[in-house]
């Protein structure tokens, strides 16, 4: 049986020649939709109220992305994440029910600062968060009963990667992990599904956390152990930690809304594509799902945060447009008479079945019911983008450039294009700081 490598040596060993081809590539998948998700989240009310939120409360040096006001690292990751979460569009892990790069991400180029390396060895950095982080969240979910948010463990993902860039000894890393498993945001996920707000999954107070906890480790503070990281009952969570990369089973998505609705939002597309459906005819709508998905009832939403977590706005939207985009998720946008006709006609059945895949696998089905009486039902679907369906590079790129078209210049969406589709270009000095400073030329 091979060794169990113990948390804090494979945080300070690992380097980019023990990272296999796929796994620094997966790597750069989240990196870039990441990014993308940021640049197109931080014209949002949330992200605009936690930057001003982190300048007030966290002065320092780093410059706020998309803002320039100069704040400190805890500053940074906690405004970074709330912009990536304000828009309900990036990466997950369905086993883990959640989210690792919204925290990490910017987690790390807060530690980084304006120090550039290379992008192997910036990969290298993000990869051991992330396994670090998915690791605890399958322990937490493993050993707790309730719902939590992915700040909950995402935390310890971050002060990791903080831990790694101060090198700090593995007794103190050791420490920062407990104190972030202790301070971490577990908060009742399923209240913010029954009642979506800006509060989301707590991934920003996650990254605060997972830096403030590094911050408070290298003062000399020590924190209980992370049961998740170091308990006898997840040792098998963590017994082939080096050996098999959970970054792997990243998930991305297709539309910005939560992935709770994907399946739905495919049943219902796969329908008017084989039928040839138009919705003005359709007059029932029928979908049959896993539990918690059925939670994702509200039906008239009042901003973008609450419609990312309506299913019924989400089959309507879809329906309506053959898609769903972020411009999609405004008021202005979605508050029509057709819409709202749409979204009312949903109705909710359970499936034991889909009970039972949940959260590896979100599955769901729909019916449509038309004014001559037909009535067609679509086989069960799951999320595109899945691990094991994933959406390809040339799907992320286009994704990335409707996101992030009229916020970056084209020469900043040409380097966040390499890292998808120019994997062999070099980028010996890779500073994400820069990329998202404001450029010359004119965007769009």
């Amino acid at each position: 049986m091979a060794k169990r490598i113990p948390a804090p040596e494979f945080i300070h060993g690992l380097t980019p020649a023990d990272l296999p081809a796929e796994v620094l590539r997966m790597a750069r998948r989240c990196l870039a939709d990441t990014l993308s998700v940021w640049a197109a989240g931080a014209a949002t009310a949330p992200a605009r109220i936690a930057r001003n939120h982190a300048a007030r409360r966290y002065p320092g040096r780093l410059p706020l992305p998309f803002d320039g006001r100069p704040v400190n690292p805890a500053g940074f990751a906690f405004a970074g994440a709330a912009s990536i979460d304000a828009l309900d569009a990036h990466d997950g892990h369905q086993s883990c029910k959640g989210h690792a790069s919204v925290a990490l991400v910017p987690a790390l180029i807060a530690e980084l600062g304006d120090r550039s390396c290379t992008l192997d060895a910036f990969l290298c950095h993000l990869i051991a968060g992330e396994e670090i982080a998915l690791r605890a969240a399958l322990s937490l979910h493993a050993t707790a009963p309730d719902y939590h948010s992915s700040g909950a463990w995402n935390a310890l993902g971050c002060a990791a990667i903080a831990s790694r860039l101060r090198g700090l000894p593995p007794a103190q890393t050791r420490e920062a992990l407990g104190i972030a498993e202790y301070y971490g945001p577990r908060a009742p996920m399923m209240r913010c599904i029954d009642h979506p707000a800006m509060v989301k999954d707590s991934s920003s107070w996650g990254a605060l956390t997972g830096i403030s906890a590094a911050d408070l480790a290298e003062d000399g503070f020590t924190g209980a152990p992370a049961l998740t990281v170091e308990a006898a009952e997840v040792a098998d969570i963590w017994s082939d930690l080096g050996r098999r990369w959970r970054i792997l089973e990243s998930n991305f998505k297709a539309y910005p809304v939560c992935r709770w609705a994907h399946p739905p939002v495919e049943a219902a597309l796969s329908l008017l594509r084989a039928e040839d459906i138009l919705p003005a005819d359709i007059t029932g709508i029928t979908v049959t799902t896993f539990h918690e998905a059925t939670r994702l009832s509200v039906r008239r939403p009042l901003d973008g945060d609450a419609a990312q977590y309506s299913l019924p706005l989400a089959v309507a939207l879809a329906l309506q447009h053959g898609t769903i985009l972020p411009g999609h998720l405004l008021p202005e946008q979605y508050s029509t008479a057709e819409t709202w006709r749409l979204a009312d006609l949903v109705e909710f059945e359970e499936s034991s079945d889909c009970n039972a895949a949940f959260p590896d696998e979100r599955y769901a089905s729909v019916s449509l019911t038309l004014r001559d009486g037909r009535r067609f039902t679509s086989e069960f679907k799951a999320a595109r983008g899945n691990y094991d369906a994933p959406l390809s590079d040339q799907e992320l790129a286009g994704k990335m450039e409707l996101y992030t078209s009229g916020v970056l210049t084209s020469r900043q969406r040409g380097v966040l294009a390499d890292l998808l589709l120019a994997p062999a270009k070099p980028q010996p000095d890779f500073n994400v700081l820069e990329l998202f400073q404001p450029g010359q030329e004119a965007s769009g």
